[in-house]
């Protein structure tokens, strides 16, 4: 009977002692995250060119677009984050207006701030019916308002070895919205020095389509030029003589399948080499279907005659900058194969000097079945000044070959089954220069009602092509937490 006591006190003891110490796990486990934090970001980006691609080729690419975002990490417990993440992005085009460009509040006809003659030879058109591809007109789609709104779920294991996600998301423009959905698993080894990582995404796009407005007309007339928008409208040849030969490239016909669908899967891998090294390798495959040209873009073909709406004096200048009142009506819309195979890859490599400076490498290689193979190379230097503020600055270098239906103004052949006069799928390469200042408070001293300042981030980027595309991009962010 005293034997059996001992055991069973011995047993007791035990069991307290491995539930003491699962209760001591549960208790003390560090939170994935400690409390809820917010991003406020806001970014403006001005660019200027004179390849728009809506207007063929040529004309001008000036857009603004101010996009503030606003992210929110709640954690649901000590293992579990729900992220969202809203914002918009809100821009003026002068190239995407020119969807309509046969806007006379647009064009010269009220911008006549010159002492030259053009205004004096100016035939007379019914209806004021000019445009041109160097004029912003005030179009329905020279501006807009893109909105997104995604959450993520994601929950680490209690060793914090293993993390997984899932998300989902949803976007909206005028012409178009998306679904998107997916998930991903991280894997850490090695006393966390190693990591592995797969995920992958489906969006599910439906176009609304926007088309150019004399080949919208077209159709809508059944190829009437006597009837609405064409009614009292004259249409000029290539010698500026009254005409009523134009017609789009044979077969002409608005889009009929309005999706466009991207699936991808990505596989990273991340490695502390040593103290100071860090070194990551990632590779992505992105599958696209549907409808992958944008029915906005003109194509201009040089194996057809050319046609106009505006003033005949113009025409011999028609790919001048000083045009501005006459318009060469569309050959057809971009047209491009209903499916796309892309891969990117590369590798990160993070070298830290000292605990004042460090480097952060990136290079990419890509390439897809249209044609496009591509190489980015990226160097940050981060440096720190004092306790608090981060100095960032940048540089960015990227060159592409042109996908295989790119061909600029009036270059394209109608005989041609695909066909495209998009500088972002032409021959080009591009360099950024970048600067950014860090205010990092880990104490989050500064305090708004109950929440405190964490960091601070502004920067600034320049951009330009060797096609000419000149942008500048300032953002800005700030993060909070709950306290």
């Amino acid at each position: 009977m005293k034997l059996k006591k001992i055991i069973l006190i011995t047993v007791l003891l035990i069991f307290g002692k491995i539930t003491a110490q699962q209760d001591s796990t549960k208790v003390y486990k560090k939170r994935v995250l400690e409390t809820t934090e917010i991003d406020f970001l806001t970014s403006y980006y001005v660019q200027d060119g004179n390849n728009a691609s809506v207007t063929g080729g040529i004309g001008k690419e000036y857009l603004t677009d101010f996009t503030p975002t606003i992210v929110v990490s709640i954690p649901l417990n000590a293992d579990d984050v729900l992220t969202i993440d809203a914002g918009i992005s809100t821009y003026t085009s002068a190239s995407s207006s020119n969807g309509n460009p046969f806007d006379v509040t647009g064009a010269s006809a009220n911008d006549d701030d010159d002492d030259d003659d053009d205004d004096d030879k100016m035939a007379i058109v019914p209806k004021d019916v000019i445009g041109s591809p160097w004029v912003a007109s005030s179009g329905a789609s020279s501006q807009d308002t893109w909105g997104s709104v995604s959450i993520d779920y994601s929950h680490s294991s209690d060793n914090r070895n293993t993390i997984w996600n899932v998300d989902a998301s949803f976007a909206t423009e005028y012409d178009y919205s998306s679904i998107g959905f997916g998930g991903g698993v991280t894997q850490l080894f090695n006393e966390k020095n190693t990591s592995v990582g797969v995920s992958a995404k489906v969006y599910l796009d439906a176009w609304r389509p926007i088309y150019p407005t004399e080949l919208k007309a077209f159709t809508d007339t059944n190829g009437n030029l006597n009837d609405g928008f064409f009614k009292g409208v004259t249409i000029l040849d290539q010698n500026g003589i009254a005409s009523s030969n134009w017609h789009p490239i044979d077969g002409f016909g608005l889009i009929k399948d309005k999706s466009r669908n991207s699936y991808s899967a990505s596989f990273s891998f991340s490695q502390i080499v040593s103290k100071n090294a860090q070194l990551s390798l990632f590779i992505d495959m992105v599958k696209q279907q549907g409808w992958l040209a944008n029915p906005l873009q003109r194509v201009y073909f040089g194996d057809v005659p050319n046609y106009y709406i505006g003033n005949s004096a113009s025409i011999p200048n028609y790919s001048s900058p000083n045009n501005k009142d006459v318009f060469q009506l569309a050959d057809d819309i971009e047209r491009l194969p209903d499916s796309r195979f892309k891969i990117p890859m590369g590798v990160r490599f993070n070298y830290f000097i000292n605990e004042n400076i460090a480097l952060r490498t990136y290079y990419r290689y890509y390439f897809d079945d249209w044609g496009i193979t591509a190489h980015t190379a990226n160097l940050e230097v981060p440096i720190k000044l004092y306790d608090k503020f981060t100095l960032y600055p940048s540089l960015r270098y990227y060159n592409q070959t042109q996908a295989d239906y790119f061909a600029p103004f009036e270059q394209n052949v109608s005989t041609s089954t695909y066909y495209t006069s998009d500088y972002d799928l032409s021959k080009f390469s591009a360099i950024q220069y970048g600067f950014g200042i860090s205010y990092t408070d880990i104490f989050t001293k500064l305090h708004i009602s109950r929440f405190g300042l964490k960091n601070i981030d502004l920067k600034y980027a320049n951009y330009k092509r060797n096609t000419g595309l000149k942008a500048n991009i300032i953002s800005f962010g700030m993060k909070f937490i709950l306290k």
